[in-house]
């Protein structure tokens, strides 16, 4: 499909990549991963043309189709709608659909045998390209990325960057290219359309090359790893915990390897010295230095999983209660978070929010850090100190700082050789401290912010989005830095290793209130999936049982009111799944009789046709809505 034949990439002096070998074949499912800065964004550039190796080829198939995803596409800007941007993908069909309304205006005066013909041909190539389902197609993959019926038909320049990104992702799925090329396409979305999108890849027929931070989300594709490592692409038959196992066994070979090739080459630098100044053993010396230069040495194996080695303390630990939540409400224009909500947060809480975006996680992230307006109160508990990490704080790191200089200003009462640790837990080493803040990546500013806010005196850590633009490496250090953390703290994450690696608590907003669960977010998966309705195949939703006993408590109650409610609702919600099926016949049945050689070669016939067709079409759509805002409000219901 693409063959990528040793190829070397050079930036400056610096060889990028250098004879790497890669094939991939159709139907592939991979990730490609690799530390910040080896390179996987660009090969992905380089497969698609953007940039031209320095040397070796890549090559492909002249007709292949490749749909590329990457976050330069955040800068696109458009004053459509979102719907009518995604289905600019639909290229061909678009132009027949144009095409097809001129010529039926035409035909309202001009009744010749040529323009019918005409009309004719267009209409069946529409129909053949499924022209008349590509409104819904869109819909469906725009709701899927948490996209509502009303938004679809805002314009795309009123969205925020990572709204828009998922707009043109759902473009690219509705290309439906040969190969997906996506870069960190996880980024900016909430956990819901995180899992919508695993099902959609998992679908989807043609090859797919994977960059993400994102391990669940690889394990749960991929069928196949790439490493970018050292100039070179190491390949690993399975998926990412496949491959930490795979690599692991690998390591230890080559390290047995290493080990007793280093003891050979000292067995014969010891003969050689000991034999090189006499005569006789003289040539038998020189033979055995000659093949000593030219063993193909075996490297030893470097950690690519640094540990955390710092103890991160304060001197002041907090009292029980950390912070207290009471009667709190919060709204914007259009919007309620918070109604009255209370919330408790103790002394050791290791706390995920997780939610839907919009939902208001981040919001009252800013409430419990005093810096977000609300009615109600919350207070802080005895001793406690907070530090607040969030993506803006980026903004706030002085450009003209180096990395150690920054940290010196903000903890003067760590000494260098501390902040020097603290910074190598980050992976600033040796003279990389000395880096000015403004040469430094995405990834690399949020690991200086992250190392900031672990060298505040505080026991209470607010944290929104702290793995947003960390590969897979930092993650694991913070991971591992919030492990050894003695305090307490909140988390807003759509990384689920990193949420089930260090919450032993999860909060969600729902029906305006601070819902708790008291688990791991393994634990809270499962005990929601549980909970959730499952959507059964030509019946409506059907109810997951509420369990008696011990699980009751775990399980709100539903009052005798809401049930009856419920169930009306659940019967309206089944007549109108028949509604939509019968109407979803009717839009067939017109569509085949405009096919139909009697109706298209009779202009009035025609006319009555397509507009019977498009009234059938309107009430279809109608229909469609009326049972997506009676399934939220079931939802809700129950919820």
């Amino acid at each position: 499909m693409i063959a990528i034949n040793n190829l070397t990439f050079r930036i400056g002096s610096r060889a990028l990549y250098e004879e790497a070998n890669w094939h991939i074949k159709p139907g592939e499912k991979i990730g490609l991963i690799g530390a910040n800065g080896t390179g996987k964004s660009t090969l992905l550039k380089i497969i698609v043309g953007e940039y031209s190796p320095s040397e070796g080829t890549v090559s492909m198939s002249k007709d292949i189709k490749i749909g590329y995803l990457n976050q330069d596409l955040l800068s696109y800007d458009s004053h459509h709608t979102i719907l009518h941007v995604a289905m600019e993908a639909f290229e061909r069909q678009n132009q027949l659909h144009d095409e097809i309304e001129v010529l039926l205006k035409k035909i309202e005066t001009d009744y010749s045998d040529e323009l019918i013909n005409k009309l004719s041909d267009k209409q069946q190539e529409f129909e053949a390209l499924d022209g008349y389902n590509i409104e819904y197609r869109a819909n469906e993959i725009l709701a899927g990325l948490g996209f509502s019926t009303e938004d679809q038909h805002r314009p795309l320049n009123t969205f925020s960057g990572g709204w828009r990104m998922r707009v043109m992702l759902a473009k690219i799925l509705l290309q439906n290219p040969d190969i997906l090329l996506l870069d960190e396409p996880t980024n900016h979305m909430d956990l819901p359309s995180i899992k919508w999108l695993e099902t959609y890849l998992n679908g989807f027929e043609g090859a797919i090359v994977i960059v993400s931070h994102d391990r669940y989300f690889l394990d749960r594709i991929v069928n196949r790893i790439v490493e970018s490592r050292k100039g070179k692409l190491t390949i690993y038959s399975g998926n990412y915990t496949f491959y930490l196992e795979e690599k692991a066994l690998r390591s230890e070979i080559q390290k047995g390897e290493f080990k007793n090739q280093q003891a050979k080459i000292k067995q014969e630098e010891r003969l050689i010295e000991r034999f090189k100044a006499k005569a006789s053993k003289a040539k038998m010396a020189q033979s055995r230095m000659k093949a000593l230069d030219k063993m193909e040495r075996v490297e030893d194996v470097d950690d690519d999983n640094p540990t955390v080695n710092f103890r991160f303390k304060f001197s002041k630990p907090s009292g029980r209660h950390v912070i207290r939540i009471e009667n709190a409400s919060k709204s914007y224009p259009n919007i309620n978070i918070l109604d009255q909500a209370e919330a408790l947060i103790e002394k050791g809480d290791k706390i995920a929010l997780i939610g839907a975006n919009g939902k208001g996680k981040s919001t009252l992230l800013r409430m419990i850090a005093g810096t977000e307006a609300f009615s109600g109160k919350c207070e802080n508990g005895h001793n406690v100190t907070t530090t607040f990490f969030a993506q803006h704080q980026l903004e706030s790191l002085h450009l003209d700082n180096a990395i150690l200089e920054e940290l010196q200003a903000f903890a003067p009462k760590h000494s260098d050789t501390e902040l020097r640790s603290i910074l190598g837990c980050f992976l600033f080493t040796g003279d990389d401290v000395f880096k000015k803040i403004r040469v430094l990546s995405g990834g690399e500013k949020s690991r200086v912010a992250l190392a900031k806010s672990l060298t505040t005196d505080s026991n209470f850590l607010i944290l929104d989005e702290p793995t947003n633009h960390l590969d897979i490496q930092s993650v694991n250090i913070l991971i591992q830095a919030l492990e050894q953390y003695e305090g307490t703290f909140i988390a807003v994450s759509h990384d689920r290793y990193f949420l089930d690696s260090v919450a032993n608590k999860i909060w969600f907003i729902e029906d305006q209130q601070i819902k708790e669960y008291p688990g791991t977010y393994a634990e809270y998966e499962e005990w929601q999936a549980k909970r959730l309705k499952e959507i059964v195949p030509g019946g409506g939703i059907k109810h997951a049982k509420v369990e008696k006993a011990k699980k009751e408590e775990a399980k709100p109650q539903v009052s005798d009111d809401k049930a009856k409610q419920l169930k009306k609702l659940n019967q309206q919600l089944q007549k109108l799944e028949d509604d939509v099926a019968a109407q979803d016949k009717l839009v067939k049945e017109a569509e085949a009789e405009i096919a139909k050689e009697e109706v298209y070669s009779n202009p009035q016939k025609l006319k009555e046709v397509n507009e019977r067709y498009h009234h059938l079409k309107e009430q279809l759509g109608a229909l469609q809505l009326h049972w997506e805002q009676l399934a939220d409000e079931i939802l809700i219901l129950e919820g």
